[in-house]
C-alpha cells in the first residue's frame, strides 16, 4: 500500500515553532499550554513576523521543506490575522511549504489565508467523538470538524491526526480513523502523536502504552488513508530506534524535526540524521506546487 504511493526510503521533514505560547483557553487534558493547568509555563506574547521568517529560513537551511506556525488560541481574533498572512507570505518567499494551526477557523479567516498562499492548516481531532468529551470540554467535536470544513472548502490542505496513549481504548484509535478516512476527502497530511505525560495537566499520569500498539496505529492509518502523509509526531523522545523504525516500515512518511515541538523536546537534527543513515532513509523533497 505505501510503495503503491509513496518512495518507501522518503521522509518528509516538517518544522514547528510555537509563534505564540501558553495562556490558552481551552482545557485539553493534554496540554501544558492549558491555562486551566499548573504546568509552570509562562505565557508569551505574539512572535513578531522577522523573527517567524528568520526561524523558517533556519529550519530551510536545515533540510525542512515545511514550516508550521502554531498559536496556543481557541481561535484567532480579527487583530491577529495581518500578522498570520504577513508571517504567511514571509515564508512562501523562502521557498517552503505552509502550515498553520491556530485553533478554530471561520470560513471567512480560511479564505484569507489561503489567499496568503497557505498550504496546510492542522486541526486535530485528537480522538475518537465517544472518549473526546474525557479529554476536552470547552470545545466539541462538532466543533473540530466544522474547522476543518471551512479548510476544506477554502481550497487549504487539510491536517488532521490524533493522540495515542490518553487512557482510549483500542476501539477508540480506530474509530478516530475511521472519522478521518470518512472525511470528505482524506486529510493530505495526518499526525499520529504519542501522548508526551506532562506535569500539571490532568494527563501526567497516563498509563504508556506498549510500543506495538502504536505502531499499529500508524499502519491502519496507512492502509485506511493510503495517499496521506502519515506523520510520526510528538512523543519521539520516548520512542527507541527500533520503534521509530517499526513505524516508518508501517507506513509513516513524515516527522517534524528540530528540538523542540511548541513546548515538548524533540529528538534534534544530529539524531534523526544518524536514524536516518541507519535506515537508508533519505528527506523528501518539496512538492510540486
Amino acid at each position: 500500500m505505501h510503495r503503491q504511493n509513496f518512495d518507501p526510503n522518503k521522509v518528509q521533514l516538517s518544522r514547528l515553532l510555537s509563534i505564540k505560547t501558553g495562556g490558552c483557553p481551552e482545557d485539553c487534558g493534554y496540554c501544558s499550554q492549558s491555562a486551566h493547568h499548573e504546568t509552570g509555563l509562562k505565557a508569551s506574547k505574539l512572535m513578531e513576523v522577522r523573527r517567524v521568517v528568520a526561524e523558517a529560513k533556519k529550519a530551510r537551511d536545515a533540510g525542512a521543506t515545511r514550516y508550521c506556525m502554531g498559536a496556543a488560541w481557541r481561535n484567532p481574533k480579527a487583530r491577529d490575522m495581518d500578522a498570520m498572512v504577513a508571517m504567511v507570505e514571509g515564508v512562501k518567499a523562502l521557498g517552503m511549504e505552509t502550515c498553520m494551526t491556530l485553533g478554530m477557523l471561520d470560513l471567512e479567516q480560511a479564505a484569507r489565508l489561503k489567499q496568503a498562499g497557505l498550504d496546510y492548516y492542522n486541526h486535530n481531532i485528537d480522538t475518537s467523538e465517544r472518549y473526546y468529551s474525557e479529554v476536552i470540554s470547552t470545545r466539541s467535536f462538532a466543533e473540530r470538524l466544522e474547522t476543518l470544513e471551512h479548510v476544506r472548502q477554502s481550497g487549504i490542505k487539510v491536517c488532521c491526526g490524533g493522540i495515542i496513549g490518553m487512557g482510549e481504548e483500542p476501539v477508540d484509535r480506530i474509530d478516530m480513523l475511521v472519522t478521518l478516512a470518512n472525511l470528505p476527502e482524506h486529510p493530505q497530511s495526518v499526525p499520529i502523536n504519542m501522548l508526551i505525560p506532562i506535569a500539571g495537566t490532568p494527563l501526567a499520569d497516563a498509563k504508556p502504552i506498549e510500543p506495538i500498539e502504536f505502531v499499529r496505529v500508524i499502519a491502519l492509518a496507512r492502509i485506511m488513508m493510503p495517499k496521506s502523509h502519515i506523520r510520526l509526531s510528538a512523543g519521539r523522545m520516548a520512542m527507541t530506534d527500533e520503534m521509530q523504525a517499526l513505524c516508518f516500515f508501517a507506513g509513516a512518511n513524515s516527522i517534524f524535526v528540530g528540538d523542540t515541538l511548541l513546548t515538548a523536546d524533540n529528538p534534534g537534527e544530529d539524531k534523526d540524521t544518524l536514524l536516518f543513515r541507519r535506515l537508508g532513509i533519505e528527506p523528501m523533497e518539496l512538492e510540486a506546487q
